[in-house]
């Protein structure tokens, strides 16, 4: 399953942020605690069924319970990454996720998705590029859509600094390869270096 954390994307998250020599700024926590890439007034901001299912450490969530939340994890994360953009005010916020081969009873083709908001030129430089390297299909807004308010973080601390925001989505039994990793890391990092040169 994908809700209590993304598989792989820790890993890939923390070897990119080497190969590049830049930061990382990962959630310690789950999701299905408090979601950082949600607005404050997302509905799934605390989520309270997965796949049908209840979420059962939020049966009868408080609202002193979500403050506690937000306190402790949300916001240090949020503040995470606005302090790494003002140490260091960056061209790029480059957010990793991973997703199930099957959702909701549907396997999915999608293998790597490139997903964006308002950076569409910058998302098709990079899914042409990852395409091309790798010899494999690269979707855009795919398996979820940037424009749908799902990369609320990587755009929310872009926009504070004029950056560019762009998210990768790949699938979980990939992701957790090291081997798919390695292939995948220094085409990425490339990749990413042509967008802020």
């Amino acid at each position: 399953m994908h809700w209590a954390s993304d598989l792989g994307a820790a890993d890939l998250s923390r070897e990119l942020a080497e190969e590049l020599g830049t930061s990382a700024v990962l959630s310690r926590f789950s999701r299905l605690l408090v979601d950082p890439n949600r607005s404050g007034s997302s509905p799934t901001l605390f989520r309270m069924r997965c796949d049908g299912a209840e979420v059962a450490l939020n049966r009868g969530l408080t609202d002193a319970k979500r403050r506690d939340r937000l306190e402790r994890l949300y916001e240090p994360f949020h503040e995470a990454v606005a302090g790494e953009m003002r140490r260091t005010p960056r061209r790029l916020v480059f957010s990793i996720h991973s997703f199930t081969p099957e959702y909701e009873g549907e396997l999915r083709a999608v293998q790597i998705g490139v997903l964006f908001d308002r950076a569409a030129e910058a998302a098709a430089t990079l899914q042409q590029g990852l395409e091309a390297s790798l010899g494999m299909p690269v979707a855009q807004n795919e398996p979820w859509s940037g424009l749908n308010g799902l990369m609320y973080s990587a755009q929310t601390h872009a926009d504070a600094y004029d950056a560019i925001a762009l998210e990768l989505e790949v699938r979980q039994d990939l992701l957790v390869q090291k081997s798919f990793r390695d292939r995948l890391r220094p085409v990425l990092a490339a990749r990413l270096r042509e967008l802020v040169a």
